[in-house]
């Protein structure tokens, strides 16, 4: 059942520079920024994607666009994943929020914007949820100083 869920979604996918592979199992699409939003859409009303697993980004630092923004979902219904990854630039690390999709993207767009940089159009609330306030820096990208000492901030009662 799940197989053919997987292969009538990679055909579905297929185009508009959407690029569907499996790997390990998984369906894996790779798709430009601006169709992130319809591909969710797709995903969670048409297929049954009704969980939001995770968003995080992989940093290539030698690499033009540096940034990939990785989302994974599930499908409670058919017990099956999917993950759509995005080239983002160096110059312009935005892509669009889920957040009118999923409520638990309000946190985890949260924590990749501390730890990468990025930011999610449409996420009203990107405060830092890891680190504190003043904060310098992004650290889990590759070029993060791990010797860098940050600026003591004040607690606040």
């Amino acid at each position: 059942m799940s197989q053919g869920l997987l292969e009538r979604l990679r055909e579905r996918l297929d185009g508009d520079g959407r690029e569907p592979v499996f790997a390990h199992g998984l369906l894996a699409v790779q798709l430009p920024r601006e169709a992130l939003l319809d591909t969710v859409k797709l995903l969670k009303d048409e297929f049954g994607f009704d969980m939001f697993l995770d968003v995080t980004a992989v940093d290539w630092p030698k690499r033009e666009p540096r940034f990939d923004v990785v989302h994974h979902f599930y499908s409670t219904h058919d017990h099956v994943r999917v993950r759509l990854k995005m080239a983002v630039t160096e110059a312009d690390p935005v892509v669009d929020s889920l957040v009118d999709h999923y409520g638990s993207a309000h946190f985890m767009e949260r924590e990749c914007h501390d730890m990468f940089g990025i930011a999610f159009r449409g996420n009203a609330d990107l405060r830092p949820i890891l680190l504190y306030e003043g904060f310098e820096g992004h650290p889990l990208r590759k070029d993060y100083p791990k010797e860098l000492e940050q600026p003591l901030v004040r607690y606040r009662e």
